[in-house]
């Protein structure tokens, strides 16, 4: 579904360098701290930046060359877009109808009666949660076989999250063939629902793998310096100097259970992922 090679855009002294692949029938999540390059690379991807270098192929297609009917193919939620606020969901509906041929009508109208949204109420009077229904709505109203959703579940309680989640099940139930490249802050909304995870630091991805290889390999070692000096460190990640010794971020947490079954171990994360590689854990 899309792919990038070596694809870099420059932002003064920031620098995006992305080399991923999103293939069919995945969820992909991109993660990272703020300003790691996460939007960035989404809106190089949609072709809203062209790339200064290297390539973005999105459907087989150069990502600043899509076109009108491909774009129709893809679903997208920004996390800095939204409507005009003197718009309502009815005005919408008409707006919708326009631009896709594909548009749901009368799934769109049954989602956003079933998530309490006012058709005739101005989006202005929307809470935040109400918006990030719409948008998310708005990706997914017509017959989409891509998604590309920055931070769809940002800002939202529990129980608006699990919907949003819902829906983009009930998405990838329909047709096993479709992709979500989705990135946000919340650790368990990713490890819910991504096949995978890419950690992007500084404009370049530094780790891919499986989200359930994180969830069942990775650990933290907590050790005192005398047991980090004798630590078989081969398959130590990282690691960073603590209070009480130090945090040793690995992908082999079983080995040092085995081998070290008086060192403290805890489980590891997306979130530790996040925390380890690029700045600390605490």
């Amino acid at each position: 579904m899309i792919k990038a090679v070596q694809a870099q855009k420059r932002y003064g002294d920031f620098e995006l360098n992305l080399t991923m692949e999103i293939p069919h029938g995945r969820v992909t999540g991109l993660v990272g701290k703020n300003g790691a390059g996460k939007s960035t690379a989404i809106k190089a991807m949609l072709g809203i930046v062209k790339a200064d270098s290297g390539s973005i192929k999105v459907m087989g297609k150069d990502a600043a060359k899509l076109e009108a009917e491909d774009k129709e193919n893809i679903g997208v939620c920004l996390s800095d877009a939204g409507f005009c606020p003197y718009l309502n969901v009815e005005d919408v509906v008409h707006i919708l109808a326009k631009m896709y041929p594909e548009f749901r009508e009368k799934w769109f109208r049954d989602k956003c009666r079933e998530f309490n949204l006012p058709f005739k109420k101005n989006i202005k009077e929307f809470s935040t949660g109400m918006k990030a229904r719409l948008r998310v709505l708005t990706a997914l109203s017509h017959d989409t076989r891509l998604l590309i959703m920055d931070e769809p579940t940002a800002g939202l309680d529990v129980e608006a999250r699990n919907e949003i989640l819902d829906l983009l099940r009930e998405y990838l139930e329909e047709d096993e063939s479709r992709s979500i490249l989705i990135t946000s802050h919340i650790a368990g909304d990713l490890e819910s629902i991504c096949d995978d995870i890419y950690l992007i630091h500084e404009g370049r991805i530094i780790i891919h793998e499986d989200t359930d290889v994180i969830l069942d390999k990775y650990g933290i070692l907590k050790v005192d310096e005398d047991t980090y000096r004798k630590l078989d460190k081969e398959y130590i990640i990282k690691s960073i100097r603590e209070k009480y010794g130090y945090a040793c971020f690995t992908a082999e947490k079983e080995y040092y259970r085995e081998n070290y079954p008086e060192i403290a171990i805890e489980n590891g994360g997306i979130d530790d992922l996040i925390l380890m590689m690029t700045g600390g854990y605490r």
